[in-house]
């Protein structure tokens, strides 16, 4: 796999600075049940890396001290972690807004049935990745048989209470293209998305986030095989637009890899790009009481993915 870091470095994207921070997204484990072709992560059931149970201490202290208001527990396929029940009942208990990255296929797996419920007694809110609601092009970008494993998810966690007009128990899906392309609008996608998953399965979700694939990783890997990255980097800074870095998420959020190092967003978490460039790895635990509001954010090229168009976030579109 050809690692494109050295590539995404060759134009300026604007300087920004981090606001009030109120969301810490942590990476517990980097094992996953699926291997998917656009993953930013390069997660896959032979992976082994997890975050020890020192550095989910440091998390929850962090919690604690530093005022956040939303946990955002990603991967892998972050439940398959032995401490994820714990830290979600922490942060519940800590009145910790909680977000399960769900694959959807997880809860599928042996020793998952438990799954739904739980996340349900504690009102966790599930973003799920479902790139389509056509089989073919989700077993093609996410393996074969997937897609069924995944409307069979569906159907569990609406039969336990989520995506229904009860906002207590918020579903909300992700899309991401297929290639090398920007996501068509949120809004419209939407709409289709909830008309064919109703009639086709009888399944009722929140909101659906269109997120724009980023040129790192395997996707970016593809890129480079194809000679298309430097297209696809034209494309997005063409479609760059300027009011879109108000609200982009690493304005918000720090991300903790399973080591407990923190970067400013997950996508410089996978190009090792330390928070706030600094030279040196900073851990959790040395952020637990201090104020980083104010501080610059380590940017470079594929930050472009996260502004063009209607812009791109873990919370889908930035502007309609």
């Amino acid at each position: 796999m050809y690692d494109t870091s050295s590539l995404l470095n060759q134009r300026k994207f604007p300087m920004i600075k981090r606001k009030s921070l109120t969301t810490l997204q942590i990476n517990i484990g980097l094992k996953c049940n699926q291997q998917c072709f656009h993953c930013h992560v390069n997660s896959s059931p032979k992976r082994k890396e997890k975050m020890s149970n020192a550095t989910i201490k440091a998390i929850k202290l962090f919690l604690k001290n530093n005022n956040i208001e939303s946990l955002d527990i990603t991967g892998g396929a972050p439940e398959l972690h032995s401490e994820f029940r714990s830290l979600i009942k922490y942060a519940r208990e800590n009145d910790v807004h909680v977000i399960d990255r769900c694959n959807l296929t997880i809860l599928e797996e042996p020793g998952m049935e438990y799954l739904a419920q739980f996340l349900a007694d504690y009102e966790v809110e599930i973003i799920a990745s479902l790139p389509c609601y056509e089989l073919e092009n989700v077993d093609k970008q996410r393996g074969v048989g997937v897609f069924e494993k995944s409307i069979r998810g569906l159907k569990k966690l609406n039969k336990v209470g989520y995506g229904h007009s009860n906002l207590e128990l918020p579903l909300n899906l992700v899309f991401n293209p297929q290639g090398a392309a920007l996501p068509p609008p949120q809004d419209y996608l939407e709409r289709t998305y909830k008309k064919e998953l109703l009639e086709r399965h009888g399944i009722k979700f929140n909101k659906l986030f269109t997120l724009c694939n980023m040129p790192i990783n395997r996707f970016g890997s593809t890129l480079v095989s194809k000679n298309q990255l430097d297209d696809y980097m034209r494309m997005l800074t063409g479609s760059h637009r300027e009011e879109n870095l108000r609200d982009v998420m690493c304005r918000s959020l720090i991300s903790v890899d399973w080591q407990g190092y923190v970067y400013d967003c997950d996508f410089n978490q996978m190009l090792n790009i330390n928070l706030n460039d600094a030279e040196e790895k900073i851990s959790i635990s040395d952020l637990v009481g201090n104020d980083i509001e104010g501080d610059i954010i380590a940017v470079r090229d594929h930050c472009y993915g996260c502004t063009a168009g209607q812009g791109s976030s873990c919370s889908g579109a930035l502007t309609a």
